[in-house]
């Protein structure tokens, strides 16, 4: 897929939209009332039809594929192409070609497995895992850490295909791809065997730690959740 070159990149993660649920985010903190409207108002002043936002999961609190559109088509209003991967709480993301079937128009982009090519920008993406040696990792995780390492595998074929002299490679992912002390992952492993220029992700919120932007093995690592962020998009391009 091909489509006119971005004027710039941008990334937030972890909307958490509940249009169709009741599941209000204020109950995670102050800074949490209003939170759409804090990033729609951000967006709208940074955002402009030529460029590109991506989206690191966890994007709606939805069960079912019409509930996660409810809050997918809010975004409709908003400039930009609008690139998403599956978070851990995106329960409604069930089966790709249905829903980028049900995309809403054009500027709607979903990956699983594949990439996405704007100009000289190639964006691949998947959830991820959580990593050995972070907090909340045991046993019964290596099973899906393992998974999602073959799931970017399969990515990196894609942008193996896809991929020219000169493009910016992007991978999106919504768990961190290392743990807090920056310990070597599968996922960096491929990261930086396949070229990757920048990764971004999210699922970090609240106290928690992690870097917001870190560079190992050459490439720089964007951490996006919008509560980290103060609920503002964060130049990737």
């Amino acid at each position: 897929m091909c489509y006119n070159v971005p004027m710039k990149v941008f990334a937030i993660s972890d909307l958490h939209l509940s249009s169709s649920v009741d599941k209000p985010m204020d109950v995670f903190g102050a800074g949490w009332e209003g939170h759409f409207e804090k990033i729609k108002s951000d967006w709208m002043s940074k955002v402009s039809v030529e460029d590109v936002v991506l989206l690191c999961g966890d994007t709606s609190w939805g069960t079912t594929l019409e509930e996660g559109l409810c809050d997918i088509r809010s975004l409709e209003c908003l400039p930009g192409k609008k690139v998403f991967v599956r978070g851990n709480h995106d329960y409604w993301w069930n089966g790709i070609s249905k829903l980028r079937r049900a995309a809403p128009d054009d500027t709607f982009y979903f990956l699983q497995n594949d990439c996405v090519r704007f100009g000289n920008v190639v964006i691949c993406g998947s959830r991820g895992w959580s990593c050995p040696g972070s907090a909340d990792y045991t046993e019964h995780d290596e099973k899906l850490y393992l998974r999602e390492a073959e799931r970017f595998r399969l990515c990196f074929r894609q942008v193996a295909a896809e991929r020219k002299e000169g493009d910016t490679l992007l991978v999106m992912i919504h768990y961190p791809p290392m743990n807090p002390r920056l310990q070597p992952t599968l996922f960096t492993q491929l990261f930086e065997e396949n070229g990757a220029d920048k990764v971004i992700f999210g699922h970090i919120h609240g106290d928690a730690y992690f870097p917001y932007r870190t560079v190992k093995g050459g490439i720089e690592y964007i951490l996006t959740s919008c509560d980290k962020v103060g609920f503002c998009l964060q130049r990737i391009l």
